[in-house]
């Protein structure tokens, strides 16, 4: 026996249930159903942010907001003017949650708890008498005659439209190919860089504002870098994998970068400034203390690779002692600091992936399918994803309200 709904929504993430809420709370009468194929919904809101939910971002302005999507900046632009980062606050605010700022930009629960964004959809749900079947994994789709079927293990169910909201699952993208989609193959964003070097490896949790480039690519990234035992991570890699992830997965993730401790001065004006530091310190030790804005022990580190002596039984190099060539060796590990990167880590809760439904075939107008009428797409199912800091969430909510807005 098969169960009817007006609308079926396959995936209990973010989309998923943003979509069904927008849908019910616009059609009090629509009948609808959440299918996941867990034994929970919203794991994935549950870890994000560290556990504290990173709702969205505080950029209000469509056209800056898009920048922040290395795939889906020109597809986003018109639906972010229908709903942005500003209806998102009004949104959960409407719903019983308020959001704070922090000094990033990241937008948060007040409560600094994910459960909170749980607890706030579970609520709506029920309200609204949204169905959530759990345990339903899909195994095929059918249409006929403008009807929808879909036969989970151990059920079937029917409905008029139906809205695909399963974020990164190949299974999904393959039953989808069947029906003419292109996806666009998978492959790892936001992930960290593995590096074994003497220069990082006793500095486990040392943070600098960097720039980073990827050695013969244009790749270049800008803000926090946090050193750890497996390498580096912090928002300027995490950045720089978003926006190489194609380029970085073909050179197989090894290849090499440059970073700039000093961000944005050159060599040659790091240079002046040593010489200018010799003069002033001429009689300190120079490991002593860093002149710059970064930790002493990186310091410390970058000193030493430049082959100045830092050990104290040999008498520690004096600034006046500093011959040109280790002068010159410390502007170059300041501002272009070589290092080897051979292979990736990923925040397996946190995963995220470029590629999914072909971007060319959806009308970002409505989120409906190209090529199906009553099929639609919400969140990460398309070749859309973001760097962090709540925009991957944010494509969630509006195409979640965008769904919601044009399909009954």
């Amino acid at each position: 026996m098969s169960q009817n709904f007006d609308i079926i929504i396959v995936g209990g993430g973010a989309a998923g249930f943003f979509t069904a809420i927008n849908i019910v709370e616009k059609n009090p009468k629509a009948k609808v159903a959440i299918l996941e194929r867990g034994k929970e919904v919203l794991s994935k809101v549950r870890v994000s942010g560290g556990g504290r939910c990173n709702v969205t971002h505080a950029c209000f302005e469509p056209n800056e907001l898009v920048k922040f999507y290395p795939r889906g900046e020109k597809e986003l632009r018109g639906p972010f003017h229908q709903f942005g980062s500003g209806d998102t606050i009004e949104w959960f605010e409407k719903h019983g949650v308020e959001l704070k700022i922090e000094d990033d930009g990241r937008m948060f629960p007040t409560s600094n708890s994910s459960q909170t964004i749980i607890d706030c959809f579970l609520k709506a749900t029920e309200k609204l008498g949204i169905k959530i079947l759990t345990g339903q994994s899909v195994q095929a789709i059918f249409k006929k005659d403008d009807i929808w079927k879909i036969d989970t293990q151990n059920e079937q169910y029917v409905c008029e439209k139906l809205v695909m909201a399963t974020g990164s699952n190949p299974k999904i993208w393959e039953l989808l190919q069947q029906y003419g989609h292109a996806i666009v193959s998978p492959v790892p964003s936001l992930f960290t860089f593995n590096i074994k070097d003497k220069r990082i490896k006793e500095l486990p949790g040392v943070a600098a504002k960097v720039t980073v480039n990827v050695k013969d690519t244009k790749l270049e990234s800008t803000g926090p870098l946090l050193i750890t035992h497996w390498g580096m991570s912090g928002p300027a890699i995490l950045k720089l994998s978003a926006w190489g992830a194609r380029i970085l997965h073909d050179k197989s993730y090894h290849f090499t970068i440059f970073v700039n401790w000093l961000n944005d001065i050159e060599t040659k004006d790091a240079e002046q400034k040593l010489k200018e530091l010799k003069q002033e310190h001429a009689k300190k030790a120079v490991s002593k203390k860093s002149p710059f804005d970064f930790p002493n022990r990186l310091w410390e580190s970058l000193v030493l690779a430049s082959e100045i002596d830092t050990s104290t039984t040999l008498g520690t190099t004096k600034w006046a002692d500093l011959t040109k060539i280790q002068l010159q060796n410390l502007a170059l590990q300041l501002t272009k600091a070589t290092f080897q990167v051979n292979g990736k880590s990923t925040f397996k809760e946190e995963f995220v992936t470029a590629g999914g439904i072909d971007l060319k075939e959806i009308n970002f107008k409505t989120m409906q399918s190209k090529m199906h009428e009553n099929l639609y797409f919400a969140g990460e199912i398309v070749n859309i994803d973001a760097i962090t800091g709540g925009f991957n969430f944010q494509n969630a909510w509006t195409s979640g309200f965008i769904v919601a807005n044009n399909i009954l």
